[in-house]
């Protein structure tokens, strides 16, 4: 995933001009929530995920696509 909100980030997250240069390269403008990678699992686990194999799901706002 993109900067996810944790303790791991906590000092990118805490220091205004860091973040403002990470998030300013992120289309959706935020960070990555916990309960963002939660959903992102909970539905590759699902039945409805049957059938996606092989692929990489980047969970980062657009990061990646930018």
């Amino acid at each position: 995933p993109g900067i996810t909100e944790t303790d791991m980030t906590e000092s990118t997250r805490r220091d205004p001009k860091a973040l403002a240069a990470f998030l300013a390269r992120v289309p959706l403008g935020r960070t990555v929530s916990p309960q963002d990678v939660a959903h992102a699992v909970a539905f590759l686990a699902s039945e409805q995920a049957s059938c996606i194999t092989g692929v990489t799901l980047a969970v980062d706002g657009g990061y990646c696509a930018s």
